[in-house]
């Protein structure tokens, strides 16, 4: 995700990243923030391809729903729950980020049932962008619209019949990626509460809308079955606990640059997971097209921090 789509909770990470100012002249200690977003974009990735795999057990959204119930579970031990201060939470705020997260993850899930990993992950990747672009205002910043434009047209194979895209998988991808607009906007707004806190009570809030829903599939009483919890579990830990503790590491040692830089290197990433784990192969137009669609992004980011330079540096 780029540093220009970040959430509340990212962004109170950038805080502490100043106050570790010092430890970003150390080559050592980039290189380890370099390793860790790696490794946190490599675990959100294989978590989708986790997804895909326990949707061949279960309807998509009692996975989604697991998802979110046991990543809140994770998360509240993590971030220490019992320390929220609970008179100063503003619900109104702490609702509208768990709706999206809820619609962001039930609709994300949805179209990797109908679509490749990758493919899913880049139209996805619209919503976040878009919000960038909406708010760029530089010179160079049609060139990153028309290359998301072009990334996105790259996207269908319209001379492969045999790799055709579902229309209904895109329309569930293109609306998780609203969601995750709506996310992004949502969490920036003041809580009343850490970024921390806010991400669970988030999750937690977007687990209660999706568990009524999976009750209704009648699949439920299954979740908790062996070898299928421990699956649901380790897709937790993979979409929710680790990767959050990853990029709060890397974004003390990273500049908010580097940071928007390489994690907009995740539609890539998931084509790779795809690949690997599912044996989900694109033709060479959609790799061209992840590779548009990242450079847009890496453009808008690197666009976005060098005007705040100029901002702050003109009085």
């Amino acid at each position: 995700m780029s540093v220009a789509f970040l959430s509340q909770h990212e962004l109170s990470c950038l805080k502490i990243y100043r106050l570790f100012k010092m430890s970003l002249s150390s080559p050592k200690s980039q290189l380890q923030a370099l390793i860790f977003l790696l490794v946190a974009m490599i675990c959100v990735q294989s978590s989708g391809s986790l997804a895909k795999v326990l949707f061949q057990s279960y309807p998509v959204l009692t996975v989604s729903a697991m998802r979110l119930c046991f990543g809140a579970l994770i998360l509240a031990v993590i971030f220490q729950a019992w320390k929220i201060e609970w008179q100063k939470v503003r619900w109104k705020a702490i609702i509208s980020y768990g709706l999206a997260l809820a619609g962001m993850n039930a609709l994300f899930y949805l179209s990797l049932q109908r679509l490749p990993l990758g493919i899913a992950v880049a139209f996805e990747f619209v919503g976040p962008l878009s919000i960038a672009l909406y708010y760029a205002r530089q010179k160079y910043d049609l060139i990153w619209v028309c290359c998301a434009i072009v990334g996105l047209l790259l996207l269908f194979p319209f001379h492969q019949a045999s790799h055709h895209l579902d229309l209904i998988g895109i329309a569930y991808a293109l609306a998780a990626g609203a969601c995750w607009a709506l996310y992004i906007i949502a969490g920036q707004k003041p809580s009343g509460i850490s970024g921390n806190h806010t991400v669970f009570l988030g999750m937690t809030i977007g687990a209660l809308l999706l568990i009524p829903i999976a009750f209704l599939t009648g699949s439920m009483a299954h979740v908790f079955e062996l070898p299928y919890i421990f699956y649901f579990i380790a897709l937790a830990i993979l979409a929710s606990a680790l990767p959050f503790s990853l990029e709060m590491l890397a974004l003390r040692r990273l500049t908010a640059l580097s940071f928007g830089t390489l994690m907009s290197m995740e539609p890539a990433v998931a084509a790779f997971s795809g690949f690997i784990f599912l044996g989900e192969k694109l033709i060479w137009s959609q790799w061209l097209a992840l590779a548009t669609i990242i450079t847009a992004s890496v453009g808008c980011t690197v666009t976005t921090q060098r005007a705040k330079r100029t901002d702050h540096v003109v009085p």
